[in-house]
């Protein structure tokens, strides 16, 4: 199937193709008044509007739109069960994070939610989440376990996930993370959990095939420095690539372990050190960050992102979407508030959620960016321009969605 894609007001894409990095990722290629022709699914070769398309491409009039790469979102946990909006009401009347968790709430409230639910009721919910992370314009996501926290319903998450994998459009990453919380059984024997997580969940989960990767939340009073060495030690030697929840709350030194695990990325960075960017940088670890969390949680602490720039850093963005702590389908707001809150430009912001964000998966190679050979995965804005998705804040600009060369929204 040919499809030429004309009328085209403004195509923007980052000039890297795998991934930018420091100055570059101030680099965005622009086209004005072209059109793109489409082979099977895949990019051929942007074209002047004056020239003329071969005629066995079928015509698409993208009506004087933006056209954009689509966003990936690299850190979701999708699927979950409920909601916590309660909780949410209690911290804007002054109840913290910790304090919701001490009193029962936090992620052994979603665990609950998500053990007592079917297969099939996380998988409706779950498709109905991907259509609302579609809806503004992401084509690429990951998806994590880790509201199970028993063998039983982390398999189940992960088996969501692959059937997700099966029928939705998008490009799915799939992520263990049976090290998100200690659950309520092993309260006070986390070495316990830590030798099922060892002992028999990596095992079980390697032996289905149903992970691309492991995630560990090292953070204080969960799984500390040495805890979390040793569980990405056991998850590498079974040849998991690795991903790390890293210093959010407390500056504990997730960042440094990153680096030296040469995990493909770490997550948060709210604290991370001068030492812990200098690591990474050199190691060539992704910084995942997610202002979204800092936002919702009513938090002052951003992830230093220019820092990371300015030192070289790959540098991408994502929701965290979540029920507790950032519940956002919208790369569009995370791109906002990376500008806003977090000092980064219009140009760096866009960088991170496409190109860097698809590295951060392993999918710059297929996705990211609108390259010759790379699929066709657009998003068309009704806007003046790209800068529209921050200046005109609060409001989704995307109004059409293709992947692989076929429109799914």
């Amino acid at each position: 199937m040919k499809k030429a894609i004309v009328n085209i007001k403004q195509l923007v894409t980052p000039g890297a193709e795998s991934f930018a990095a420091g100055a570059d990722m101030e680099r965005l290629d622009i086209h004005s008044d072209v059109s793109l022709l489409i082979e099977e699914g895949l990019i051929k070769s942007i074209i002047p509007s004056s020239q003329s398309v071969p005629g066995d491409y079928e015509i698409v009039d993208a009506q004087g739109m933006v056209v954009l790469p689509g966003f990936t979102d690299p850190h979701t946990h999708i699927p979950f069960a409920g909601e916590r909006c309660g909780e949410f009401n209690m911290r804007l009347k002054g109840k913290t994070y910790m304090d919701i968790a001490a009193a029962g709430g936090g992620i052994n409230n979603t665990v609950t939610a998500t053990r007592n639910s079917s297969e099939e009721e996380l998988l409706a919910s779950a498709l109905d989440d991907l259509k609302l992370i579609t809806r503004h314009g992401t084509t690429s996501v990951e998806a994590k376990s880790g509201y199970g926290l028993d063998l039983e319903t982390e398999l189940k998450q992960l088996r969501v996930i692959k059937k997700l994998r099966e029928i939705s459009p998008l490009d799915i990453r799939a992520t263990f993370m049976g090290a998100h919380e200690i659950p309520p059984e092993y309260k006070g024997n986390k070495g316990g959990y830590m030798d099922l997580l060892i002992k028999e969940m990596l095992p079980a989960v390697k032996e289905q095939g149903i992970a691309d990767y492991c995630d560990v939340f090292c953070e204080k009073g969960v799984f500390e420095i040495e805890d979390t060495r040793r569980i990405l030690a056991a998850a590498k030697e079974l040849g998991f690539k690795l991903r790390l929840h890293a210093d959010e709350i407390v500056p504990l030194g997730g960042a440094e372990l990153a680096a030296e695990f040469r995990a493909v990325s770490a997550d948060h960075l709210m604290y991370i050190s001068d030492k812990g960017i200098k690591d990474m940088v050199e190691a060539g670890t992704v910084f995942t960050l997610l202002p979204g969390t800092t936002f919702f949680l009513m938090g002052d602490s951003y992830a230093p992102g220019k820092k990371i720039i300015r030192e070289g850093g790959i540098l991408s963005l994502a929701t965290d979407l979540n029920p507790g702590s950032s519940h956002t389908h919208s790369m569009g707001m995370i791109i906002t508030l990376a500008c806003l809150k977090m000092g980064l430009t219009i140009e760096q912001a866009l960088n991170g959620a496409t190109i860097n964000a698809a590295y951060a998966l392993g999918l710059s190679d297929k996705t990211g960016s609108i390259h010759k050979g790379k699929q066709a995965d657009l998003i068309f804005l009704e806007a003046p321009g790209y800068e529209y998705l921050v200046y005109n804040f609060g409001v989704n600009r995307v109004k059409r969605v293709m992947k692989k060369g076929e429109f799914i929204l």
